[in-house]
């Protein structure tokens, strides 16, 4: 089954107190793809570099920044497969920022 790990921080000034070591996601990647979990993933830009694309009545509005007041923020994300939930849960708990920050584990539909 597949699943999306976001990868969360609670402001967009990273991870207050980790050191650049303790948040390096390389082995972890290195981990994952040679175990054949991770399938794709990137960081992404802060939420001020953000556009938020809403249609309503038939109009298009369009929101540059962050829209939401939202504590925790996006910073990345990875797209797994894994056998089931226990397995996913295992692979996110491993990823450098569960530690710092938060990793929300989604599954996707299944036709």
């Amino acid at each position: 089954m597949k699943y999306l790990l976001l990868i969360c921080q609670e402001t967009d000034e990273g991870f207050p107190g980790a050191t650049p070591e303790e948040l390096d996601a390389e082995p972890w990647v290195a981990e994952m793809t040679r175990r054949g979990v991770r399938l794709d993933g990137s960081r992404t830009r802060p939420s001020q570099d953000a556009t938020t694309v809403r249609v309503r009545n038939g109009s298009r509005l369009v929101t540059d920044g962050p829209y939401a007041e939202t504590k925790e923020q996006m910073a990345g994300f990875d797209v797994i497969e894994c056998a089931d939930l226990d397995e996913a849960i295992e692979v996110a708990a491993a990823h450098p920022v569960a530690k710092f920050g938060m990793v929300e584990v989604r599954p996707f539909w299944t036709d």
